[in-house]
């Protein structure tokens, strides 16, 4: 197969699956797909820490070549990252996370778990890991998803065997899934999930290793392998038209909010996975050798695979239809299973093979992509049968219990369309992420629906029923109710129908910051979800703090339209941290949700609802110098929050660089990750050091080490080695080295008591080495570490300053940390001390 029918067929598998919302449309290659995996009853559990750690060609292995039901089972959803497409960060950058791992799960065939686990950033030892997360808790979680999807063969990520030589989280998993294992099958371990669900005993436990496990490729090789199992993942799907390879390599690059978007691969790969506990396989070629994989393990299966495995043995590619009777007759067979897990799971594969070969397109799609509790919305039906076969839609049934009777006799390739309506409940919960509807703790969501917890997303609140006669067998299809619509730049795009509240109010800003005393104008912007609403907008607000006014009132007259309403808050005298909370009032109801919605053509559209807050600092700070540069990295809020405290932020695209543009700022703050995600920089760092040598000053705040393009050879002007050194607590003592550095004098004095209320982490990839003409400002470490002094280092270099700093400012700045604000402003005043601000000196 050439290059050219090959990319095709990998436009075609993405575009199946390019939006979760977007029905899948089968070709006889993937029915005959679904169908050799409808007749491999065996179940695959991979286990790991954080989106991105899955082995998608060890997933696309199980699920497209051995075709076991295989999933990943995530503890967290990456909330604790950084995003490098935008600037999510925290819960929201957890929700984009969690679509691109459904995106992935779409393309290389598996199911997707989590657990209630947060990503609260790098963690050096499992025992961090499970004190902030509550062991007890996540351990339930993983026994609670064992215990309901029920895996054959389960395998880690990580070596449970290795705490502390890798992050916390990863170790953790594995640790976590060890103890899960013996766990699962003991009734008397976490008794009242047995109300929901039944014990459950996996075959065997693996470890998927590698060479990178044992330090080097020569260490492994000679490393005892009697306990290791090996698979060639990089085999060649001809019905595909796709290597394995090739398909985890697009599930792979679902990731791009941690830049994982990557080349496809083809030819031999190995895998390895270890043995660790349950039952050797005597096949060490057959990861299922031993577990009953076929139809016989069920009740009554083995009608059931006398008709299956005939039409695998003798699919009509041209013409699948011609197996409906056989799939109607195991359809039937199946009903009568008493083995209530499988007989769930292969009704709903069966049901999907039966609609494919059929050509049946069932659709219900609301004709506006938001409603409100109360309101009474239209539904388009669509419904056509591509075959031959005898079809009739019975019955339609809609979420709030309507039934419509149409008894419609669905015809060769004629297609059929009506409109319902459905009204919605006033009590219908708002659309959300299920994990974000309540307070959570630093280390776990809370989720007090058992049923909940595990599930990748907040389940259909609106779902369609088609109940439909299929050559004489009554059959029950059900679809979610979506949006469809054009657009003219984009042609046709599904996304989530959702429940909104009848307004939400934002404040785009999340850290206000009033550097002084003076009175601040605080918008509020109203946005409509209904026509024709009215109401009085109130802002709430902490002790201390002022408003002009007590509430105003709002009127706008149509559904997505925006009103700005204007309140004048005063500070105190004094340093201050507060809060404001804008709550609606309608119809005598409050409403105090904000409205985000996270918006990627790789992902369906989501809406996130949160309580509408901004936190408001008065912050007494002094700075020097007005104009900066930003070059704008992997993404971060940093320049806002610069503008925040007063400071005009240009930001510079690097390809306009030359020596003399620069000369016009007073600073030039690179953002993070500048020299990892701008390859351009490599010819325009010899500009920035030359801006330098002339008097300027520039702010390099972390880029990564190890990674691709992790460094440039000249990223500074003297000797500079970035390492992987971080300090994760961020109650870490902080110690300054150099007291009488103008970093920590001017213009603002720096104490200690300036680090107070960091989030998440000190600061990440530091320097460990770095010629003389660097000082070393700080220095802190993590418990039981040595000491770390490379988080913030200065150079002379020429007339200007140089500055590297791996504090995590992109993180404390979006936090409205006082202490951080003023040290960056000192970074930004470095030089200007004796220039333009004698005067500040002198008071």
């Amino acid at each position: 197969m050439n290059l050219i029918l090959r990319l095709f067929f990998a436009i075609v598998l993405l575009a199946n699956f390019s939006n979760a919302q977007a029905p899948k449309k089968s070709s006889s290659s993937d029915i005959f797909l679904a169908i050799q995996k409808l007749n491999f009853l065996g179940k695959a559990l991979y286990i790991a820490a954080h989106p991105d750690d899955e082995n998608t060609r060890f997933i696309s292995y199980l699920s497209n070549n051995i075709k076991a039901e295989t999933a990943y089972l995530s503890l967290t959803r990456g909330d604790g990252g950084q995003n490098l497409i935008g600037t999510e960060l925290s819960e929201y950058l957890g929700v984009l996370r969690t679509q691109e791992l459904l995106a992935a799960r779409r393309v290389d065939g598996g199911q997707q778990f989590f657990s209630r686990a947060k990503d609260f950033g790098f963690s050096k030892h499992p025992k961090e890991t499970l004190k902030i997360w509550d062991k007890d808790l996540v351990l339930s979680d993983v026994v609670w998803v064992i215990r309901n999807f029920k895996p054959d063969v389960i395998i880690n990520r990580f070596d449970h065997r290795t705490p502390g030589t890798t992050h916390g989280h990863h170790t953790t998993s594995a640790m976590l899934s060890y103890e899960a294992f013996d766990l699962t099958n003991d009734p008397t371990a976490y008794p009242d999930q047995l109300n929901e669900t039944t014990t459950w005993k996996p075959k065997r436990l693996f470890f998927n290793t590698s060479s990178w496990f044992y330090g080097n490729q020569e260490n492994f090789e000679k490393a005892d392998k009697t306990n290791l199992l090996s698979v060639d993942t990089g085999i060649y799907y001809p019905n595909l038209g796709l290597s394995n390879n090739e398909i985890a390599d697009i599930a792979r690059s679902q990731h791009l909010c941690q830049g994982f978007g990557r080349l496809t691969s083809r030819g031999s790969e190995t895998e390895y996975i270890e043995f660790l506990k349950g039952d050797f396989p005597k096949d060490k070629s057959d990861i299922f050798d031993g577990i009953n994989t076929t139809w016989s393990r069920i009740d009554g299966g083995d009608k059931i695979g006398t008709l299956l495995y005939d039409i695998e043995n003798n699919y009509n590619f041209q013409n699948p239809s011609t197996h409906l009777p056989k799939l109607i007759e195991a359809y039937k067979l199946l009903q009568k299973s008493t083995d209530l897990e499988w007989k769930k799971d292969k009704s709903k594969d069966l049901l999907a093979i039966i609609e494919a070969v059929t050509g049946l397109y069932l659709e219900a799609s609301a004709t506006t992509p938001t409603s409100y509790p109360g309101e009474t919305i239209k539904i388009n039906i669509e419904a056509i049968n591509r075959s031959n076969a005898k079809i009739t839609l019975s019955s339609i049934s809609l979420s709030n219990g309507n039934v419509t009777i149409s008894n419609k006799n669905l015809e060769n390739n004629k297609e059929i369309n009506f409109d319902l309506d459905l009204k919605i409940d006033e009590k219908e919960q708002f659309s959300n992420p299920y994990w974000l509807n309540e307070k959570s703790t630093l280390g776990t969501y809370t989720v007090n629906d058992q049923k909940l917890i595990g599930k990748a997303e907040t389940p259909n609140a609106f779902n369609v029923d088609f109940q439909l006669n299929i050559e004489g067998e009554l059959i029950t299809i059900t679809k979610p109710l979506i949006y469809r619509f054009s657009k003219p730049d984009k042609g046709e795009l599904y996304q989530p129908f959702v429940i909104l509240p009848k307004a939400t109010a934002t404040i785009d800003d999340k850290v206000i910051i009033f550097s002084d005393g003076n009175k601040k104008t605080i918008s509020v912007i109203l946005k409509a979800h209904k026509n024709n609403i009215n109401g009085e907008v109130t802002l709430n607000h902490s002790n201390g703090w002022t408003v002009d006014t007590d509430s105003k009132p709002f009127s706008i007259a149509k559904k997505g339209d925006e009103q700005i309403i204007d309140f004048l808050v005063t500070p105190p005298t004094i340093e201050n941290e507060g809060f404001l909370h804008p709550i609606i009032k309608i119809d005598g109801k409050e409403i105090s949700k904000q409205l985000t919605v996270i918006d990627y053509d790789h992902i369906p559209q989501q809406s996130v609802l949160m309580p509408s807050e901004t936190k408001v600092v008065r912050l007494a700070i002094k700075k020097a110098g007005q104009n900066i540069g930003y070059i704008v990295g992997a993404g971060d809020k940093v320049p806002e929050s610069l503008k925040q405290i007063g400071y005009t932020v240009h930001i510079i695209n690097p390809m306009s660089i030359t020596t003399t543009s620069l000369n016009k700022y007073d600073a030039i703050v690179m953002g993070i990750r500048a020299y990892n995600v701008l390859p351009e920089l490599k010819f325009k760092q010899k500009n920035l050091l030359e801006y330098v040598e002339n008097g300027g000053t520039l702010i390099v705040q972390y880029n990564t080490a190890g990674r691709r393009n992790s460094q440039f050879e000249n990223i500074a002007p003297y000797d500079l080695k970035l390492s992987r050194d971080r300090v994760t607590d961020e109650y870490a003592e902080v110690k300054i080295l150099k007291k009488n550095s103008p970093l920590v004098n001017f213009p603002n004095k720096i104490t200690s008591k300036d680090f107070d209320g960091w989030v998440q982490e000190r600061g990440l990839y530091f320097p460990s080495e770095w010629s003389n003409e660097f000082t070393p400002i700080l220095a802190m470490h993590d418990e039981d570490e040595p000491e770390k002094s490379g988080s913030l280092l200065m150079a002379k270099y020429g007339k200007g300053y140089y500055i590297y700093s791996g504090l995590s400012f992109f993180r404390e700045l979006p936090a409205g940390i006082t202490g951080a604000y003023k040290l960056f402003a000192n970074m930004i005043s470095v030089g200007k001390d004796t220039i333009e601000n004698d005067e500040a000196i002198k008071k």
